[in-house]
């Protein structure tokens, strides 16, 4: 089975509240969820970052993305899981970077015939958003892959 020229297998990632469209090739692995460790006496961190998770050898940056607009707290349920994503930049040195997930994120074929932009749902300006999409009867998020992996370059170690 074959997908059109100018279809792109993508995956909807379920947050609270929100839901993220990326392109499946974005993502190395679901992982189940884990308390990621961080240090607890360096206050300077941010709410958004909770940690790291050991994933194949590695320490991986966890992030909780609908907490990065202030968007509220993370509640954790039998379904919490960790999408961990090739970084796309220079800016991780590790090359991977996980986000909470509120379950299994949903394969979709997308086109130009499912999918649009949103534009009367703006996303405040400084996010690691790039748009917000309309896909027949969702309104996902498009992430600034680039932006979130500079935020998280950032931080203090």
């Amino acid at each position: 089975m074959s997908t059109e020229p100018n279809e792109l297998y993508s995956l909807l990632i379920p947050l609270e509240g929100e839901r993220l469209l990326v392109p499946r090739v974005c993502v190395a692995e679901v992982i189940a969820f884990s308390v990621p460790e961080r240090a607890k006496e360096n206050d300077r961190l941010p709410g958004w970052f909770l940690g790291r998770v050991e994933w194949n050898g590695r320490r991986v940056p966890v992030v909780a993305f609908e907490s990065i607009s202030g968007e509220g707290v993370q509640h954790r349920t039998g379904r919490t899981r960790i999408v961990v994503f090739h970084a796309i930049g220079d800016d991780l040195k590790l090359g991977f970077f996980g986000i909470i997930t509120q379950g299994f994120p949903q394969l979709v074929r997308v086109n130009g015939n499912v999918l649009s932009l949103e534009t009367e749902q703006p996303w405040p300006e400084g996010q690691p958003v790039l748009c917000r999409a309309r896909m027949i009867n969702e309104y996902p998020l498009i992430p600034d892959m680039e932006r979130l992996e500079t935020m998280l370059a950032e931080l203090p170690a």
